[in-house]
């Protein structure tokens, strides 16, 4: 049963991160390789990705198979955590700043919306929760952590932030500083809200 889902969240995930891809190189202005470029520079884009790869290799997987990366306990945890944060974070903070049509956004909602909810779902049905530590939790901030750094240095020589709360040309170090802290806030308490919740499953 668990392969079935993974393969049927596979499929799901791919192609709403595929389908924007495509969709994003149809209104570009960019060579094919800056805009690849600039396709990845969006954590919504790297973790829809991540959670692509995570159900791909629930496919070739063994049951409780915790020796192979992707089984350890608390991986699932982490990416649930990322995707989430994706998702909470574009209903308070983005939805509002642009208006998608058609395809665009149905493939808005699947990154932002049902994939986040899917693997909430995943997670509470498959982690092997009884084995997470809390201090596993300052190692699920590094992915979010490089990422930002490696946000605002691109950002130092290009000019481009891909998301308008760290665009430091506009609000400065200071003001960045204050969001950065905003959103790992938020990442940490979303993943201390999944271990107390893993608790009483």
């Amino acid at each position: 049963m668990k392969k079935k889902i993974s393969m049927c969240a596979a499929l799901i995930v791919w192609s709403s991160v595929f389908a924007q891809y495509f969709i994003m190189l149809e209104g570009s202005q960019l060579d094919l390789l800056g805009a690849t470029v600039r396709f990845f520079s969006y954590f919504t884009i790297l973790t829809n990705s991540l959670v692509a790869i995570y159900f791909t290799s629930q496919l070739w997987a063994k049951n409780q198979d915790i020796k192979s990366f992707w089984g350890r306990p608390g991986v699932l945890t982490a990416i649930t955590v990322y995707i989430l944060v994706v998702g909470i974070v574009y209903q308070v903070a983005l939805r509002h700043t642009w208006n998608p049509e058609g395809i665009a956004r149905v493939v808005d909602e699947l990154l932002h919306t049902i994939n986040p909810l899917l693997v909430l779902v995943f997670w509470a049905v498959f982690e092997l929760k009884h084995k997470i530590y809390w201090t596993q939790i300052y190692s699920w901030l590094i992915y979010p952590f490089i990422y930002l750094l490696f946000t605002i240095s691109k950002g130092y020589y290009t000019g481009f932030y891909p998301y308008p709360f760290v665009n430091v040309s506009e609000l400065g170090y200071a003001m960045v500083a204050m969001n950065s802290l905003i959103l790992f806030g938020a990442f940490f308490g979303i993943s201390v809200g999944l271990l107390m919740i893993g608790r009483k499953i």
